[in-house]
């Protein structure tokens, strides 16, 4: 298997929330060109394949999941603990 880099050289993220359509963009320093992999649940990996590197995320339905987690307790800690396993 292909080796990936995943944040190899972590910079500055950036990010966009189209509120209508409900998605958030996350990139890996400035929006660029890359090919989309869909990997299910809504969320897409942005991938540069000239560099073999995932450069960034979409997240479609911020929204909704937020409001679905919230409602059923889903919520993680400061430390990584769930809020209803304190």
């Amino acid at each position: 298997m292909e080796a990936l880099k995943i944040l190899e050289n972590p910079g500055e993220i950036t990010w966009d929330y189209d509120e209508e359509a409900d998605v958030l963009y996350l990139s890996m320093g400035e929006p660029r060109p890359a090919l989309g992999v869909d990997v299910g649940e809504g969320l897409i990996l942005r991938y540069d394949e000239a560099n073999k590197e995932v450069v960034g995320l979409t997240l479609m339905g911020l929204r909704q999941r937020l409001l679905d987690g919230l409602s059923e307790g889903r919520c993680v800690g400061r430390r990584g603990k769930r809020n209803r396993d304190r």
